[in-house]
């Protein structure tokens, strides 16, 4: 069996192949590219391999014909042959070399022209173009590195196969696929089904299920997606909220003990110190600003000391005769007043320097027991009393804590009293009198029953508490009721 170099068919003798050559000769030579005609066989070589040899349509007609030559063959040619021997094949395909001249020349010269010979008359012009080709290679290397850049075959979008042609292709898409384009074909009389999430027309129910699948699937990552970053944001606003509670609580705890600290140097929980401190530092302050002179600070100070030690009272600030006072005022000057209840004999002791601000709790109860001391009532409980100091009064108080009265307030004050400026009220003073043996107890208007935040019912409770005993004809009425603690907010 014999193979034409030029259009790749088989005859099987000689005189066969001959026959078929001079048709291929008697052809019209014409570029395959541009249509030029009318030129000869070597001019038409020397057109081809100048003007078109870096066309896409070359590339592919070397591929072409060397899967036709040398697909089968059993013997391996060097690449730079086999390459010229395709490009010569393929302007030899392209122009139909039959001009007639050349075949004139050709079939008298050789009668018996033979396959072998047809063949080395084709590697004598692969050679020659390989040489064009090589002198040229310098000044097309950047065109060739942007047309493999640019160019490739075309992909099948279905099934991925690729063809050497757009129009094979085309063709390839149109028989293969015709049941997935959204137009069939003309002969195709196939049910339309239409994507109910896209609009894509599609000629198979189960092509259709499969695409809609992939929107469905798609849907659920995109969920996925947003339940992820809706998940994020949960995070985030979760992590943002701890952080603004915790910002909160923290101002909200220092604001908590900026107030605690507040009230115990207010009610004198400060650890600031007590009585003696405060005499003593207050009484410095006097002396540099000229208003005692030392002698008088250190005098002071040492009766000061005798008073604590003795743990009785130095009567400075005492003023005896406040009863008889008021007496005497109401009974002759007041006239706009219509009548006084007076309690027992009571002395008034006023804060000092060393209890300034403070210790007026400790004050009131120093008056109150004065009056008890001069009733006869009560002097099995307060025999041979004097009027305690109010350190020797915050001892007392502390006493009364250990034998276990009041253990709320005792626990509202750390326990502990001596050398602190810390406040008392009527709690205090109660377990105080109670401990002495004393009777006694607490009245609570722990609100006010008047408008404007008035107390009618505390001074009608005090009235009925002095005019218990009946009415007199006098205007001022001496009774021998003990004076009344009364501690306010304040």
């Amino acid at each position: 069996m014999l193979s034409c170099n030029i259009c790749g068919e088989t005859v099987t003798s000689e005189p066969d192949m001959k026959a078929h050559l001079i048709v291929h000769m008697e052809s019209e030579i014409i570029c395959p590219f541009c249509k030029l005609s009318g030129v000869n066989y070597d001019e038409m070589c020397f057109h081809i391999e100048t003007a078109h040899f870096e066309q896409n349509t070359l590339e592919r007609n070397f591929e072409r014909i060397n899967t036709v030559q040398y697909g089968t063959s059993d013997n391996k040619k060097d690449n730079t042959l086999q390459c010229g021997m395709e490009v010569n094949s393929s302007i030899l395909s392209g122009c139909a070399s039959n001009h007639p001249k050349n075949s004139a020349q050709n079939l008298t010269k050789d009668s018996t022209l033979k396959h072998e010979g047809f063949y080395s008359e084709n590697l004598t012009e692969s050679r020659k173009f390989l040489k064009s080709r090589e002198k040229q290679s310098s000044l097309t290397e950047i065109k060739g590195s942007v047309y493999e850049t640019t160019y490739s075959p075309p992909e099948c979008p279905f099934c991925g196969k690729i063809e050497e042609h757009s129009e094979d292709m085309e063709t390839h898409v149109k028989t293969k696929h015709a049941n997935l384009l959204d137009i069939p074909l003309e002969d195709c009389d196939q049910p339309l089904y239409d994507c109910p999430m896209c609009g894509l027309i599609c000629t198979n129910y189960h092509i259709l299920q499969e695409h809609v699948d992939l929107h469905l699937e798609e849907n659920s990552f995109q969920q996925g997606m947003d339940r992820v970053q809706c998940s994020g944001d949960l995070q985030l606003a979760h992590q943002l909220q701890q952080e603004e509670d915790r910002k909160r609580r923290s101002e909200e705890s220092r604001q908590e003990i900026e107030e605690f600290q507040k009230l115990q140097r207010q009610y004198g929980l400060d650890n600031s110190g007590g009585y003696k401190q405060q005499q003593l530092r207050n009484m410095e302050i006097e002396v540099n600003r000229g208003r005692m002179p030392p002698s008088e600070f250190h005098r002071r100070k040492a009766d000061m000391m005798e008073s604590l030690a003795l743990g009785f009272d130095d009567g400075k600030t005492k003023t005896s005769g406040i009863i008889e006072a008021l007496h005497r005022y109401y009974q002759n000057a007041a006239t706009d007043v219509r009548r006084v209840w007076l309690s027992s004999v009571v002395d008034h002791f006023h804060s000092s320097l060393g209890d300034k601000g403070w210790g007026c709790g400790y004050r009131n109860f120093q008056m109150l027991l004065s009056s008890l001391l001069q009733n006869d009532a009560y002097n099995d409980c307060l025999k041979g009393m004097l009027i305690p100091c109010i350190p020797k009064i915050q001892s007392m108080i502390e006493d009364a804590w250990k034998e276990g009265f009041d253990p709320q307030g005792a626990s509202q004050l750390n326990n502990r009293l001596q050398g602190t400026k810390a406040w008392i009220g009527a709690c205090e003073v109660y377990i105080l009198l109670t401990s002495l043996r004393v009777k006694c107890h607490i009245v609570d208007f722990h609100k006010s029953t008047g408008p404007l935040g008035t107390h009618p019912r505390l001074f009608e409770w005090i009235l009925n508490y002095y005019s218990s005993e009946g009415e007199g004809s006098p205007k001022v009425v001496c009774t021998s009721k003990p004076p009344i603690y009364l501690q306010h907010q304040g």
